[in-house]
């Protein structure tokens, strides 16, 4: 009910370690939400988000994708 707020709590989120964060990429993370485990990913596309792309390529842009666990 509060997109907002979850948003915020994403922002947030500095939890990253060796073991849900091997490569060091930041990319993933879990969240709990108004009790329910909340998912969110960052891929990295081309400019016309039509195939991925090097994280640091001047064209890269970045989708986060956030959903419910059970979503998944």
């Amino acid at each position: 009910p509060d997109v907002i707020g979850l948003m915020q709590k994403i922002r947030d989120f500095n939890e990253f370690n060796e073991s849900n964060d091997p490569y060091g990429e930041h990319d993933f993370g879990k969240v709990t939400w108004y009790g329910r485990a909340v998912y969110w990913k960052i891929d990295y596309y081309n400019d016309k988000l039509t195939c991925f792309e090097e994280p640091l390529s001047p064209t890269c842009k970045r989708v986060m994708t956030v959903m419910l666990a059970e979503e998944y």
